[in-house]
């Protein structure tokens, strides 16, 4: 087989875990340590016109700004790269190489800039750099693509071309497939190398696969990695479980001790303050072939089961999958979620049952449990029938259940079952697990246009109130939200955790939403609220 090669780029890959902010003293430190391991080719950071310089971070305008931070420092025969995703970094700022701390310059590009990027890489090596290219989310291309995609470097010739697995999404048959198809179509003179995350937990298998399959052929390999796995979402393979493997297998020598040092002397505060590694986000994103931000956006509705969050997934399409669009998943999540039905028969229905009665709506918030003795005496002096929203509360009488979010059903399916007689009205994107519920209203005609949250759980029982023609209600628990942990809900196990910023802008779309409906139900606050009514 060829040279083997090992390359660290915990300073630019991590930095996304802290903004490249390392510190000047632990970027130093990191490179000694790197060297003193024997790691063969080092990558110092990023090379991106949009930031200033920071001597303590890893994040640079231009070349020049690398012998700042390290330039002082001994250099051993290790290859020192800086990074450019492609766009970020125009060739003025782009010293030449024998002016330049830098050896070489990796250049990242996604699938539809390959052309313009391998020119880039060409103008690279016209500098006297040593030019890798780096396939954005190899998995996107199709064989063709792919074939294109090495005839373009055949023509720029690169030192190396590499696989670079964004999503996490390769099991191990898919990059053998990869590597095969680079390996047959690439000029000899071409390293191949691999960057695996792990999403999958497979970035420390898939390096040994692709050390397997490059085994057999006269052709330079190079296997990237972390210190720890650093880095954002799932993390990256762990550069000292690869050392290690290469040592045992490969009869290289690696010094161990000084990855690990680096690790618990220069990242363990970083581990603290941020956490990466094997999630269940970034696992369903990989196991959905999709981008992880479409994930994220479904969970942080917290209205959806996992299967839902799944079978909304399943619908994304094409080049969508991996190009993130917000509007794009916005319009799959209610789409999915209105599923139009006839509901006259349960607002008769329901209009019946509270039509003489004064109704006291119940949310989650912790001011019934703070503000108990409010809720006590309206009770006492006024018997109202009272309506709990997507949750039981463990003192009040609860005489209907309004559920509007299926996550928060099946989290209350054992109560519910223990529930004799508790009527259940839901919301038709709450599909029944077998009990039979009282009322099913239309979704989507409760949604609320003009809100920001237009699936609000309290503003679409409010447009059901007003459908039944009811002209006031009374309200508890409806607190509004706060930044701090644990003060939102009454039930801790209901808890998220809110910014600051995301706490203002549900309090004001909401307040907005009320102040619409003020006209048609009047609203009786009996607890504290953050709403503006």
């Amino acid at each position: 087989m060829g040279t083997i090669q090992l390359l660290d780029c915990t300073l630019r890959d991590g930095g996304y875990v802290n903004d490249w902010n390392f510190g000047h003293d632990d970027l130093v430190s990191i490179y000694e340590r790197l060297q003193e391991a024997g790691v063969d080719i080092i990558e110092l950071g990023f090379l991106d016109e949009r930031r200033s310089f920071d001597p303590g971070r890893s994040i640079m305008p231009d070349s020049f700004y690398m012998r700042e931070i390290y330039g002082g420092r001994k250099k051993s025969d290790c290859m020192l790269v800086g990074m450019i995703d492609y766009g970020t970094c125009s060739p003025e700022r782009i010293e030449p190489a024998e002016q330049s701390l830098l050896d070489g310059i990796r250049v990242i590009f996604k699938k539809h800039l390959r052309k313009e990027a391998l020119a880039f890489c060409a103008e690279m090596k016209k500098k006297g750099y040593v030019v890798f290219a780096q396939l954005v989310s190899a998995t996107s291309y199709s064989e063709e693509e792919m074939l294109d995609l090495a005839g373009l470097a055949n023509e720029a010739e690169p030192y190396a071309v590499s696989i670079v697995d964004t999503y996490g999404l390769m099991h191990q048959n898919r990059l053998s497939r990869c590597f095969e198809l680079l390996n047959r179509h690439l000029l000899p003179s071409i390293g191949i190398g691999y960057h695996g995350h792990n999403n999958f937990q497979m970035g420390y298998a898939n390096c040994i696969r692709f050390l397997e399959d490059s085994s057999s052929f006269d052709r330079n390999v190079v296997v990237d990695g972390t210190l720890f796995g650093m880095g954002k979402s799932a993390g990256n393979t762990p550069i000292e479980l690869i050392a290690m493997h290469l040592n045992e297998k490969y009869g290289k020598q690696y010094h161990i001790s000084q990855l690990l040092e680096a690790i618990d002397t220069n990242l363990s505060r970083f581990t603290v303050k941020k956490r990466w590694g094997y999630d269940l986000l970034y696992f369903i994103s990989a196991y959905n072939d999709c981008h992880p931000q479409y994930v994220r956006w479904l969970i942080d509705k917290r209205t959806l089961s996992i299967q839902s969050v799944n079978e909304i997934l399943s619908r994304l399409e094409g080049e969508k999958k991996l190009l993130y669009d917000e509007s794009y998943i916005e319009s799959l999540y209610f789409d999915y979620l209105s599923v139009e039905i006839n509901d006259e028969d349960s607002i008769r229905t329901l209009g019946e049952l509270l039509a003489d009665r004064k109704v006291l709506l119940v949310g989650p918030g912790n001011r019934i449990l703070l503000q108990e003795d409010r809720i006590q005496a309206f009770l006492r002096e006024q018997r109202p029938l009272l309506i709990s929203v997507n949750f039981l509360p463990e003192k009040l009488p609860v005489d209907l259940l309004f559920l509007s979010n299926a996550k928060r059903y099946v989290q209350l399916a054992a109560v519910l079952s223990e529930r004799e007689g508790l009527r259940v009205i839901a919301t038709s994107n709450v599909m029944s697990m077998g009990e039979a519920f009282y009322g099913v209203l239309d979704f989507a005609s409760l949604q609320c246009g003009d809100a920001e949250f237009r699936d609000n759980p309290f503003l679409m029982l409010l447009k059901v109130m007003i459908r039944i023609g009811k002209k006031e209600v009374w309200l508890a628990g409806f607190d509004g939200y706060v930044d701090e942990y644990h003060q939102n809900y009454v039930d801790k196990k209901m808890e998220y955790h809110y910014s600051t910023k995301r706490s203002a802008e549900i309090n004001e779309a909401v307040s907005a939403a009320l102040e619409d409906l003020a006209g048609e139900i009047r609203l009786n606050f009996l607890t504290d609220t953050l709403y503006r009514h």
